[in-house]
């Protein structure tokens, strides 16, 4: 079975908050803030091994993150200079023999804005994210994307664009997820720049829930 590239995101700088969460969540070299990150997606997922090994090998980057499933791998690289990351990012597609316009296309699957959330609602969310806790009467963003990996790209833009709290982001499985809370404003002003910053991400379009 040929591996197929779901997502491939270069992020020029990692913001605190999204550094953070990756280093509350991962099991490898923690980044932080401000370093350059490149997160890939493939399909089937036991392929990920290869291809962060090529970008190992190749370069000075560390990785903070593998995850592989049966149907999803996925990856995660950074380091201060950029370039590395790029060259990481060459070598992963040299060995997939594709291109970066091979990726797949975002696809924005939900998003919504829920406005002065209530307490038992606050607490309930607070109970399942691994980033900053929401209090009650905070705004709440939620964003899903596929393939899941593009939303590491949408919770860093939204972090540049507006003060929120970063509650929750999900980079990897079926569906990417994102919850950030905080005032109304900056919510509306974070939600935009991340929708905004997915829709102009080009790459093939792909069916509903993945397929090619």
């Amino acid at each position: 079975m040929s591996t197929q590239l779901r997502a491939y995101v270069f992020l020029d700088s990692l913001q605190p908050q999204l550094a953070a969460h990756v280093g509350t969540t991962s099991r490898g070299f923690l980044p932080v803030p401000y370093v350059a990150s490149l997160f890939v997606e493939i399909a089937p997922g036991m392929g990920i091994h290869q291809l962060l090994d090529s970008a190992l090998k190749r370069t000075r980057c560390q990785p903070a993150s593998m995850v592989v499933e049966r149907a999803y791998g996925m990856m995660e690289v950074h380091h201060e200079d950029k370039g590395e990351v790029m060259s990481a990012g060459q070598a992963v597609l040299a060995s997939l023999g594709v291109k970066e316009e091979d990726r797949l296309k975002p696809r924005l699957v939900s998003n919504q804005i829920i406005r002065s959330i209530e307490p038992t609602h606050a607490q309930l969310i607070n109970r399942i994210r691994f980033g900053s806790m929401i209090v009650p009467g905070d705004s709440l963003f939620i964003l899903e994307t596929e393939p899941a990996a593009y939303v590491a790209f949408a919770a860093n833009e939204a972090e540049k664009a507006a003060r929120v709290q970063l509650v929750e982001v999900q980079t990897s499985g079926a569906f990417g997820r994102l919850y950030l809370a905080g005032a109304e404003a900056e919510i509306d002003s974070a939600a935009a720049a991340a929708v905004q910053a997915l829709k102009a991400l080009s790459g093939r379009e792909a069916a509903p829930g993945g397929s090619k």
